[in-house]
């Protein structure tokens, strides 16, 4: 298994630079940050500085969106990056939710999800695609290459990802969750001729070591509630049909409204109507023994990366905890 470890673009951008050196030194492979510039600062001027402080590390957004940049930037940020640094870069990519909503936009339909994965992959690999009536190449990528890891929760994302995607995405460490989802996407590759196997999958979840369950549960409830969101949106879809699991439902009941000046942030009070339980279900916590556990089923589920959300007060402590008692007996 890979590990990922996924930062908010808060300024001093140096930081963010210097926990991503501290991951890899750690064991940690990908370094992922959040894409919503208004919220935060501008991630792929930080990717550089990341991948030059680095040596092997991948970076990438957790997620960008097809709706905030134009493809071709978007294709020309990667394969810039790759050029400059050895194809060291991966692309997830969503149908958007704070860097949509903070400037009054709605999610991106899947349509334009499926169109964006298509053209950046092709533009950044340095083919020719068409965008609105023009064909479009960038002309010196040479060698450049770029997965399009999507992220999704409901049934019509999963088949998208299973159908055109280099990887899954999951931002949910509930096992349940996580068999119906893989199994979903795998379904929809194999339905469509692909090799299910070629699909990544990632989970992402916080993650924290020690043994203060209440407060580590406190410092992580904002995840329920960054979940909820597109929880929200599936069942205004999809309703109580069965459809999506009520693993990934239920809780969202008593879910009262969202503020994004408190996005992914510990001790966000929209997430009051979290429960104990399913911070439990959806992240990691306890001492390490129960990481290694839980990684371990997810691991028999197919998931090959466990991306770590790092937003508590506890940061390095956990980075080092992985480092030493995690990472090596998952390998």
């Amino acid at each position: 298994m890979d590990f990922g470890v996924v930062l908010q673009t808060d300024p001093p951008a140096r930081e963010v630079v210097r926990l991503m050196k501290a991951a890899e030194d750690c064991g940690f492979g990908y370094g992922w940050t959040f894409d919503s510039v208004v919220l935060w600062q501008e991630p792929f001027v930080i990717y550089s500085q990341i991948l030059a402080a680095t040596s092997a590390m991948t970076v990438g957004p957790m997620v960008t969106s097809p709706g905030t940049r134009d493809w071709s930037v978007l294709a020309s940020l990667f394969a810039t990056l790759n050029d400059m640094f050895g194809n060291r870069t991966v692309c997830g990519i969503g149908r958007g939710d704070s860097a949509h909503r903070v400037i009054g936009k709605r999610p991106s339909t899947l349509a334009t999800v499926r169109d964006a994965m298509h053209a950046i992959k092709e533009l950044a690999e340095g083919r020719e695609v068409v965008l609105g009536d023009t064909p479009v190449r960038i002309p010196w990528v040479r060698g450049g290459r770029l997965e399009m890891w999507m992220a999704g929760y409901g049934p019509k994302a999963l088949q998208l990802a299973g159908e055109h995607a280099d990887g899954f995405i999951l931002q949910c460490a509930d096992p349940a969750i996580a068999e119906w989802t893989i199994g979903s996407v795998r379904e929809a590759a194999r339905a469509a001729g692909r090799d299910p196997a070629g699909i990544t999958i990632c989970v992402a979840a916080p993650a924290y070591v020690g043994d203060d369950l209440p407060h580590q549960r406190d410092q992580l409830r904002w995840f329920g509630g960054m979940v909820g969101n597109h929880v929200a949106d599936l069942v205004a879809r999809y309703g109580e049909s069965g459809l999506v699991p009520h693993e990934l439902t239920d809780y969202i009941r008593e879910r009262q409204g969202y503020d994004y000046a408190h996005h992914g942030k510990a001790g966000n009070p929209s997430t009051d109507f979290v429960p104990d339980e399913i911070v439990d279900r959806f992240c990691l916590t306890g001492p390490a023994g129960a990481h290694v556990a839980r990684l371990q089923e997810l691991a028999a589920l197919g998931v090959d990366q466990f991306a770590v959300y790092l937003m508590h007060d506890q940061r390095e402590q956990t980075l080092h905890a992985y480092g030493e008692q995690i990472i090596g007996k998952l390998g």
